[in-house]
C-alpha cells in the first residue's frame, strides 16, 4: 500500500491505495495532479526514509508528501 500524506494547517491528511488495484491507482494520480496543480509541492519517500522532490505520479513510492506552497511576508 502506498500512503498519500496531505501536510496543511490543520494536520495531515492521509490517504492509502493498492497500486494493483487500477480504480485506485487512478484516483490517486487524480489526487496528486489535483494537489500538485494547486500549488503543494510533492515528494516521495521511500522504505528507507529517504525522501526526494517529484513533479511526476510514483506509484512505486511508499509515500508520497505534499508539502502547501510557502508564503513570504
Amino acid at each position: 500500500m502506498t500512503t498519500l500524506i496531505v501536510m496543511d494547517r490543520n494536520g495531515d491528511t492521509r490517504y492509502q491505495f493498492d497500486a494493483a488495484d487500477a480504480r485506485e491507482l487512478l484516483e490517486a494520480e487524480a489526487r496528486f495532479r489535483e494537489l500538485t496543480g494547486a500549488g503543494f509541492t510533492a515528494a516521495s519517500r521511500n522504505s528507507t526514509g529517504e525522501a526526494r522532490l517529484t513533479r511526476t505520479f510514483d506509484p512505486t513510492a511508499d509515500e508520497i508528501l505534499f508539502f502547501p506552497r510557502l508564503v513570504g511576508g
